[in-house]
């Protein structure tokens, strides 16, 4: 029987971030560390790796018969411009680009002239695109994704009627942690299911005990809990929007 939530909270010293590290040094990670003094780490749960062109060819794709692509992460925009160099395919410069994101959107820049391609971006979801997707209804939409694509932006466009097809260009793999075996956290910050997934697959008998577990997202929440965990700091929450400001709350209010 688990503990009450109100008895283990206890002052944090060490916080987890399963991420890779920040490139920036202006991540609010940083600042959170050096305003209450604690001991931060990254470590990535979980990385990504592409599906070869042979494999690619198995899903008998053809990516001409595409007119645009939805990107959902910078991970697809990385592997579907991967895939079609492998397969010496080149990109029609009147493909639309629709992204989920300004960010992705932004991120073309890396493979494309930015201002001379027709690029469509929302804030966060594909309901967010809905208004310009509908003007351009009639497109046949090349979907790239990992083997975890998010099931909630393929049932919206499924739901919409849209013509679209999932290509799996790369896939989501459990990181080996075996290092971590003897060190221990106040907190452990998960922001997929598959990284909670990973701590499992790694540690099979991995026992909470007085970590803290921080966890994003109601897909991410679940999975904590379903792994039989207590879920100490959910976010996001009306009052605290980010991950960061969670965290921040939970640490003011165990230091009292």
């Amino acid at each position: 029987m688990h503990e009450p939530i109100e008895d283990r909270a206890k002052k944090v010293k060490s916080i987890l971030v399963t991420l890779p590290k920040p490139e920036n040094e202006k991540s609010p990670y940083f600042a959170l560390a050096k305003k209450y003094n604690l001991k931060l780490d990254f470590r990535a749960f979980i990385h990504v790796e592409g599906i070869p062109a042979r494999e690619f060819r198995k899903e008998r794709i053809n990516l001409a018969d595409f007119t645009a692509l939805i990107f959902t992460s910078k991970n697809a925009v990385d592997h579907f411009f991967r895939i079609c160099e492998e397969m010496r395919y080149d990109v029609p410069a009147d493909l639309k680009y629709f992204c989920l994101s300004e960010a992705i959107a932004l991120y073309l820049q890396k493979y494309i002239q930015y201002r001379k391609r027709k690029i469509f971006f929302g804030k966060q979801t594909a309901q967010d695109l809905e208004d310009i997707l509908k003007k351009h209804a009639k497109e046949k939409f090349l979907f790239p994704c990992s083997n975890v694509a998010g099931e909630e932006t393929q049932n919206w466009l499924a739901d919409n009627g849209y013509d679209f097809t999932p290509a799996v260009l790369f896939k989501t793999v459990v990181s080996d942690l075996s290092d971590l075996k003897e060190v221990f956290y106040d907190i452990i910050v998960f922001f997929s299911p598959s990284s909670v997934q990973s701590l499992f697959e790694n540690f099979p008998d991995y026992e909470q005990k007085d970590t803290r577990i921080a966890a994003f997202g109601p897909g991410t929440h679940q999975a904590v809990l379903d792994s039989g965990l207590i879920l100490d700091i959910p976010a996001p929450t009306p009052d605290a929007p980010s991950m960061t400001m969670a965290i921040e709350q939970y640490v003011t209010q165990v230091v009292k």
